[in-house]
């Protein structure tokens, strides 16, 4: 059912990207696509539990629109991304050892950036907002579904799988080439509570009793080409 959501999502996006040129007064704006694609570093920053982040890929496309004699340019991007993040957890209540226990989480990303021209096109410094849709925290391996979160008497790993769906980010970063490559460095954080849903379910948290709270972090190294 979330992979059909995903492919829902794309295609309706996708149906909003097109190849143009136009004329806007006596000046040209020039439109196109770029194909995106590299690393992710993802993380959730949270005083719940210890995490930390791991790496992962990003795909997808963006539009973009430049009128010359502007300061700037502004793309409309759509990608997606598998990430993994790590989670401190124990095999029981009574074991003494920390694992690592590697949860996946899939995300598309709509983002609307503006690109500020330090250095004409070919250095720009990138900020804008994103949407995003993801799916639930999977673990990567099923013999530790039954594994506890470090820091809590009862909490199964298992049991903060259903983060919440939506959320909203800010983005931040640089683009840098010459001509239809560039090398693109972003970093996501995320405005809203990713593990807000976590409280609406009847969950053993003792001994700690806060309230579940989580903003997402990612890192992007990409690779553009626009045609």
């Amino acid at each position: 059912m979330q992979k059909k959501q995903f492919i829902v999502l794309v295609v309706f996006c996708i149906a909003f990207v097109t190849i143009s040129q136009a004329q806007h007064k006596k000046y040209t704006i020039k439109n196109g696509i770029g194909l995106l694609g590299g690393l992710t570093q993802y993380d959730i920053k949270t005083d719940n539990f210890s995490t930390k982040s791991a790496s992962g890929f990003i795909g997808g496309l963006t539009a973009t629109v430049d009128i010359p004699h502007k300061w700037f340019t502004v793309s409309y991007g759509l990608h997606l991304s598998q990430n993994t993040l790590e989670v401190e957890g124990r095999s029981s209540l009574l074991a003494t050892d920390v694992e690592m226990l590697e949860y996946d989480i899939m995300a598309a990303q709509l983002s609307f950036v503006l690109h500020v021209k330090l250095l004409s096109d070919n250095l720009t410094l990138d900020v804008g907002p994103q949407l995003q849709y993801n799916g639930k925290l999977e673990l990567k391996s099923d013999s530790q579904e039954d594994f506890i979160i470090n820091g809590y008497d009862s909490l199964l790993s298992q049991d903060i799988s259903e983060v919440a769906p939506f959320n909203v980010n800010g983005l931040i970063g640089a683009s840098a080439g010459i001509g239809n490559f560039k090398l693109r460095a972003m970093y996501s954080y995320g405005f809203t509570n990713i593990l807000r849903t976590l409280n609406d379910e009847d969950l053993s948290t003792t001994p700690l009793s806060e309230d579940f709270k989580g903003n997402q972090s990612m890192m992007v190294f990409a690779l553009q080409i626009t045609f």
